[in-house]
């Protein structure tokens, strides 16, 4: 309880990017801090090089943008306690969360206190599905990528036993059921699904239950930390199962945890970002930096990128016309290509693929 009082005290701290116009606030908020903090790293990045490059540009409104950066350490209670310092700061917009268990509930601190949500990575369908006016996502939904891995499992594996693992919270439930109810549309069957406890650091209990039922083919719902626990003391145990995950995987701390052992590993994703001609000249300006844009990096500055050009083409900040100018409007342009919104806050369009780790890289199969 001490460590979350003294997370939430220093959970927001400011990066005023430049001195000599009018200051617009907009945050950024994801695990700064904890398990999940290299997803946290990441939407900083990309946010950082967002606001650079648009007050480059001169602004958004005539005034330039300060950003604020707020630490939710993925817990829906600091998430909260965040949000409400947000509204404190009188941003008009945040890009975040990432956890979805972070991003529903203090969707609704912004949706009362007028402030504009654009998650770069919070894919739990009922994120949108609150009906909110100010809930956006430039990532896309569980729904979408369950589906995709569920139809690869029951077509790739069939006949092997599939075990569908998750750590209980609404990203990795949400996803394993998913998951779940695409393998069973496509005629698939696992022959295990259980929760696991996050943060643990032995998992030779559930991985002798699943070398027990034969299990040759792991889905996990979840994040990167457990995943590569759970591969690597499989393996130790001599199981030879393949593992299957969603996008939380994404990240280098994954190989760093897993080692060989996470080779061959699959995780669903959308086409690599940093391959796109429209990210192409952002992508330069990491390079530079000496910065791997990977995961949601991009995601983060896209977030960024359409809401201050739907606030130029809105000729406003207020955050209430800027959300109906990004849904009235079609293809904003991105560093992820053009980018439609349905009237939940939904990419209109969203493909997921399968990548697969190998010598500590994944890449799209």
């Amino acid at each position: 309880m001490l460590r979350r009082t003294l997370l939430a005290a220093a959970a927001t701290f400011t990066i005023a990017a430049a001195p000599a116009m009018a200051q617009l606030h907009i945050a950024t908020v994801g695990p700064m801090t904890g398990e999940y903090a290299s997803f946290g790293a990441q939407m900083k990045a990309g946010a950082e090089q967002a606001v650079a490059d648009i007050n480059k540009a001169g602004g958004v409104m005539g005034q330039q943008l300060v950003l604020d950066i707020g630490d939710d350490a993925c817990d829906p209670k600091q998430a909260v306690s965040v949000a409400n310092q947000m509204a404190s700061k009188k941003v008009k917009l945040v890009a975040g969360h990432f956890c979805s268990g972070s991003s529903i509930p203090s969707s609704k601190v912004y949706a009362e206190e007028g402030i504009l949500q654009i998650s770069p990575a919070s894919t739990n369908p009922d994120y949108t599905e609150k009906g909110n006016w100010n809930t956006f996502r430039v990532c896309g939904r569980d729904d979408q990528q369950g589906r995709v891995a569920g139809q690869y499992l029951a077509k790739n594996f069939k006949g092997q036993k599939i075990a569908i693992i998750h750590d209980n919270s609404t990203y990795g439930k949400g996803l394993a059921d998913e998951t779940q109810k695409a393998l069973h549309a496509a005629g698939g069957k696992e022959a295990l699904y259980t929760a696991y406890t996050p943060k643990e650091k032995d998992y030779s209990a559930l991985v002798s239950r699943m070398k027990q039922a034969g299990i040759s083919v792991i889905y996990v719902g979840g994040y990167h930390t457990e995943a590569g626990l759970i591969i690597r003391q499989a393996k130790e145990q001599g199981m030879k199962a393949t593992m299957v995950g969603g996008d939380a995987l994404v990240t280098s701390e994954f190989w760093q945890i897993a080692g060989d052992a996470g080779g061959g590993t699959m995780m669903t994703f959308p086409a690599d970002p940093r391959l796109l001609k429209t990210a192409a000249e952002v992508v330069k300006e990491f390079a530079a930096k000496k910065i791997d844009p990977e995961g949601y990096v991009l995601y983060t500055y896209a977030a960024i990128q359409i809401w201050a050009d739907a606030a130029k083409k809105a000729k406003t900040t207020d955050p209430k016309k800027v959300a109906a100018a990004m849904k009235a409007t079609g293809n904003w342009g991105s560093v992820l290509g053009p980018i439609s919104f349905d009237k939940k806050g939904d990419p209109t369009a969203s493909g997921y693929v399968l990548y697969v780790w190998k010598n500590g890289a994944y890449a799209q199969m």
